[in-house]
């Protein structure tokens, strides 16, 4: 049986210290790391929760690096995120925007690149799954962005830094933040990753993702879709079942990056165990051996 490790990030605020005043106060993103760390848990993994203010810059890369040393070929890491995404003006020239898009963790901002980047850590055949409910959070595992153009309808609440906000964290913290937008090392990591991530966003690049009262809407839509387990198709399917229920200014995006892995496109949703087809493989393998080292020499 293979190991699952899963990690799953909800914040409903952030330490206004640094993000210039700002809170980012949001309502179901702590519930959305809960339902699926239970997810998570039902299917196999060993989920680690960081809600809030134990989310931090830290503490994510750290969860991140604990996976990467401990997951093997054949094993799967399953991390969500839940909270506001951000953006940061590109200083390597690796996005064709000229902006770098950010979870916006407790303590400061996450970039695509440094999140990428710690892909590479995994080791070859090892499955990540990703889940991302946030805006602009299709290209969170570092694929083309193009600029936001939805307008908020009254009462939403979307998952987004405000654009003035924007501005004033990276002017105050330009120290913590140029140094690592800077960093080709990160930008070139497309190259290094040998495990396989494959990405289920919240939305498109060029969208918002709305809160909710009791998960994001995204969340609360695969929710639905899987309905406690009762989903059998392909990753695909999942993705485009999801993607009927949602409204049309907010499409979730899949995408696999890294290592190809068709077996893992096409395996049933979370599911830790390796397919039929490598099973089959491997049996079929073992039969040859066996029947050679049968025949007379």
């Amino acid at each position: 049986m293979a190991t699952g490790i899963s990690l799953h990030i909800g914040l409903n605020a952030v330490d206004p210290q640094h993000y210039e005043g700002w809170s980012g106060p949001l309502n179901a993103c702590e519930a959305d790391a809960n339902d699926m760390a239970d997810l998570a848990h039902t299917s196999g993994f060993a989920p680690t929760k960081l809600l809030t203010r134990k989310a931090t810059r830290a503490a994510v890369l750290g969860g991140i690096a604990h996976a990467a040393k401990t997951l093997k070929s054949g094993d799967m890491f399953f991390v969500t995120y839940s909270g506001h995404g951000g953006q940061l003006p590109d200083l390597n020239g690796d996005e064709p925007d000229g902006k770098d898009e950010t979870w916006c963790l407790y303590d400061g901002e996450l970039v695509d690149d440094e999140l990428y980047s710690s892909w590479g850590a995994f080791a070859a055949g090892v499955r990540i799954l990703l889940l991302s409910d946030s805006c602009h959070s299709g290209s969170v595992s570092k694929a083309l962005h193009y600029q936001a153009r939805a307008r908020s309808a009254p009462g939403t609440v979307y998952r987004a830094m405000p654009d003035e906000v924007a501005l004033r964290v990276y002017q105050g913290n330009r120290k913590t933040y140029d140094p690592i937008l800077k960093r080709r090392d990160l930008s070139e990591a497309l190259g290094n990753v040998k495990a396989s991530v494959l990405l289920i966003s919240g939305c498109q690049d060029n969208q918002l993702s709305q809160d909710g009262t009791f998960n994001g809407l995204f969340t609360g839509t695969l929710k639905t879709v899987w309905n406690g387990g009762t989903f059998k198709g392909s990753y695909r399917r999942f993705h485009t079942a999801i993607g009927a229920k949602m409204p049309p200014d907010q499409s979730p995006k899949l995408s696999l990056v890294g290592a190809g892995n068709p077996a893992f496109m096409a395996a049933r949703p979370f599911t830790l165990a390796k397919t039929k087809k490598t099973a089959a493989k491997k049996k079929k393998a073992a039969a040859k051996k066996k029947s050679a080292r049968s025949k007379p020499g």
